[in-house]
């Protein structure tokens, strides 16, 4: 047989335990070029640009599916 507790745990101490495995949601930043939010680090998903310049080539803005 595996060895087994002893005594029923806390729930604050099983929430001590878990503190560290919240979910902390992805940072953003905002476009210099059109102010919409983007993630850091990578071209804007509305215009195309990184760093001022023009990266990728938009073609058409995305249609809702409804």
């Amino acid at each position: 047989m595996c060895a087994l507790p002893k005594r029923k745990y806390a729930k604050a101490r099983q929430g001590k335990r878990r503190s560290h495995l919240g979910l902390v949601p992805p940072l953003m930043d905002t476009c210099p070029q059109c102010h919409s939010p983007k993630l850091p680090h990578h071209t804007c998903p509305v215009c195309g640009t990184y760093a001022g310049r023009e990266v990728v080539e938009i073609k058409s803005p995305k249609k809702k599916a409804e």
